[in-house]
Parts: C-alpha cells; structure tokens; sequence
C-alpha cells in the first residue's frame, strides 16, 4: 500500500522552516513553536512509514500553558493554515457533560468534518474553474439568443433557409461572446429561474432539538422527497455569471470523492485546538456548584482523544490520528487537576513565557500583521499617512508591559486597547480632511495620551 499523499504542499516543510514560518506572525515562545512543529512534521512521517505500523503511530497531544494573549491561539492557527489541514478552534467550556443543556463533544469532529468538505471542495471547484466558466459562458449565451421556437418546423419544411438562418444565428452568437468576453454587458439584466430561498416550516418540525449536533441535515434527507421551489429573478450579466459558474461546477465536482477525500484529511491530517480547557479541569475537592459537570465533560472528551468513531452525516470519522492541541492559562487550577486518563492523552506539556517590554516592541513592529502596521494601513484609507518614531514604540511598550503589571496580565491583546486610545481621536478625525494629512506619533504625545490613565490605577483598571 502507497503512502498516503500528504494533505498540502506546505506539509513537506521541516520543523526548521514551520518554526521560521511562525516567526512571521508569532513573537518568541521558541519552546512552544518547536513542539508544535515536531507534532506537526510528525503527521507527515507517519503517512510515509509502512501501513502496518501506520495505524500504531498516535499524535503526541499537546497542553500549551501560559496567561492569556501570550500566542497560544495564534500558533495553533498559523500551524493548521501552513499544513493546509482541517483545523476547528473549540472553547471547552462551551460544552457540558452529557445530560445537561449544551453541546456535545462529538459535534467538535462534525463540525472538524464540515471544515474539511468545505476545503476539499474549494479546491476541487479550483480544478474545473476554467470549464465552469465556459459552461456558463454557453448558458448565458443561450439565454441571451434562445432558438427560434419554430425553428424545428422550418428545418423539414425549407431546409436551406433553416441552414441559412443557424448561420446568421451562429454569428451573433459570436458576436455576443466577444462583447461577453470583453466585459461591455455586463450590467445588461437577464432572467434566472434560482431555488427560492424559502424552505417553509420544515425546520420547525423538530422542535428545539439541535440537529447538527445529531448530525443530521433534513433539507438533505427530503430533498429527494420534495421539489425544489424556484423563483424567476431578473439579474445582471455579471451576477448571473457568479451564479451559472458556481451551479456549472457543483455539477463537474465529484461529490462523493470530495466527501471520501475530506473524512481521509480529517483523520490523518486533522488539528483540534481546545482553548480554555483549564475552565474543565477544576480544583480539587469542588464537587459541587454550577461547574458540578465539569468532570463529566472531561470524560466525554476522553474517548474521543483516545481515538473513537463519531458518526457525522458524512459518515463514520475515526479520530485515532487527529492532533489535539490544548491550551489554558491555569491560573486557578493546573493541569494536574484534569483527570489523569485525559491528562496521559496530552503527553506534550509546554509553558509559554509572559510577554516582556522587549517582546511588544517587536510585536509592534516585526510580524507581518503587526499591529501598527494595521493602523497605518486603515487611517491610510481616508487619505492621511500614519507614522510612528523608534521612541514612541518603544514608549507603548513600556506602558503595555507596566499595565499588564500592575493591573492584570492578558499579554498582548493590552496593545489593542492602548493603540485604540492613543489613536483615538486620529481615528475620529480622520474622514473630515481638516488638518495635517501627515500625522507623526512620538513619545511625547504617547506619554499625553496615556500617562495620566496610566498614573491612574483605578482609571486605568476600567479604561485600559
């Protein structure tokens, strides 16, 4: 048996070169970048070792912990788009054990499930593009130009004129695609017959049970049972070409092998990211409260770690071979306090360090989304150019890192909150084309700005 392909490109990378790529977006935490690396080069070897001992190969889980706004998230995410494999971000705390109101576990590999058809399918629509556009292309063509309707008498009754008639019609046919082609109709209207988008009580049927969590899909179980209703709706050319392209492909895409190919991508290549798992886990000797289910979701998570079956309406989805990677601040608990048969499924355990003065400097500057980068781009929109001075980032970061101090620690989402203040009223000017269209942030604004909330601690513990 051949190995499996890998699920993307971008799978191939070494640790080296994924721990390069977080780089980009990621300021620091090295420990947690090189785990989440090996984890994820680890997915690639296993799809190229003998198929024997494939099936043995269990993802090494990992617990990433550290305060809030450190990266944890951040790394998980940036990790799934450069394996171009299914990822879900989940919050445990969003769900409940079984019995009370809330989601159930399972919904996290149907909803895994759906990410996967939704990227298998993008990429096969990707394939036939070029065909769906010309096929829509010839309808748009025929819509414009019908046959004549009495085409089909004259053609027994007067055969060269019938013959004469198709060619002229074959020519403004021409002449239509090369106006198409070039883009002169585009705001022409044209009628479509669309399925309307009202589908009527059915869903009501049920009641308030949740049917994605049943996995269930009711438009798909009577959609053979049901016509479909359509409305006539008068469109332009160039929605009427989005919408013909897009029916001319789901027609060319192999649905089955989409849906066969994304159950394959989510159980050899699939990456669960469970934040907050430390609002599970509990304290010890806390058996009762609101949190009394808090255990019990920690064992329904349990054997879907471990490796079970979960049945989506894509059908059965083994999850031996899917990475989860978890993530808490553990501030009142510790990961101790989780049960150990959950905590021996999350051998990998990383600490991520708290953000210093040095690391919002870079955070600031060095990504390539980094947040003043962001500003600069959006005040740019209204016509005014942003700049900041050495000292004035520096400046931010030092207040950033005093106020993650001194009031409560949530990293380097405290960045947003002074940027938006500091900006404030740029932001709030910046459409009325008064004033400087140059605008130059220094310390000594900065320091204006901020010091006197800073200086401030219970202002500055609402306000910042």
């Amino acid at each position: 048996m051949a190995p499996l392909d890998p699920p993307a490109s971008n799978a191939e990378l070494t640790p080296r070169q994924i721990v390069q790529e977080l780089d980009k977006y990621v300021i620091g935490q090295d420990a947690a970048k090189k785990s989440v690396a090996i984890a994820l080069r680890n997915r690639w070897r296993r799809l190229h070792v003998p198929p024997g001992l494939r099936e043995e190969i269990v993802p090494n889980n990992i617990i990433l912990i550290g305060p809030t706004g450190v990266g944890k998230t951040e790394i998980a995410r940036r990790l799934a788009r450069l394996a171009g494999a299914p990822f879900i971000k989940v919050e445990a705390s969003k769900f409940t054990e079984v019995g009370y109101v809330g989601r159930d576990v399972e919904s996290i590999i149907r909803d895994l499930t759906e990410v996967a058809v939704s990227i298998v399918k993008s990429e096969h629509r990707a394939e036939v593009e070029d065909k769906a556009r010309s096929m829509s292309e010839e309808r748009l063509l025929d819509i414009l130009l019908p046959p004549p309707p009495h085409q089909a008498n004259q053609d027994s009754a007067d055969p060269l004129r019938a013959q004469g008639e198709t060619v002229d019609q074959q020519s403004t046919r021409e002449k239509f695609r090369d106006r198409l082609r070039a883009g002169q109709m585009e705001e022409r209207m044209v009628e479509l017959d669309l399925p309307s988008s009202n589908s009527g009580p059915l869903m009501q049927v049920i009641g308030p049970m949740n049917l994605d969590d049943m996995g269930v899909n009711l438009q798909e179980m009577f959609g053979g049972l049901l016509p479909k209703k359509m409305k006539r709706r008068r469109v332009s050319i160039a929605e009427a070409r989005t919408i013909l392209t897009n029916e001319e492909a789901q027609k060319l895409i192999d649905h089955d092998a989409a849906v066969r190919e994304a159950v394959q991508r989510v159980e050899n290549s699939g990456i669960v990211f469970i934040d907050e798992i430390d609002k599970i886990a509990g304290s010890k000797g806390q058996g009762a409260g609101p949190d009394v289910s808090r255990e019990g979701v920690q064992r329904d998570l349990l054997p879907i770690v471990e490796g079970s079956n979960v049945n989506t309406k894509y059908g059965m989805v083994k999850t031996d071979h899917v990475l989860f990677i978890a993530s808490g601040a553990f501030h009142v608990s510790k990961p101790s306090d989780l049960i150990p048969e959950l905590q021996g499924r999350f051998p990998i355990r990383v600490e991520l360090n708290s953000l210093t003065e040095e690391d919002f400097v870079k955070i600031l500057t060095i990504p390539q989304n980094a947040l003043i980068t962001q500003y600069i781009a959006l005040v740019a929109t209204e016509g005014l150019e942003l700049q900041f001075d050495k000292e004035s980032v520096r400046e931010i970061a030092r207040i950033a890192a005093e106020v993650n101090e001194q009031v409560e620690n949530i990293g380097a989402r405290r960045l947003h909150t002074i940027l938006t203040i500091l900006l404030e009223d740029i932001l709030f000017t910046a459409p009325d084309g008064t004033g400087q269209r140059k605008v130059i942030i220094d310390q000594a604004m900065v320091r204006e700005r901020l010091a006197g909330i800073v200086r401030n601690r219970d202002l500055s513990r609402y306000i910042l």
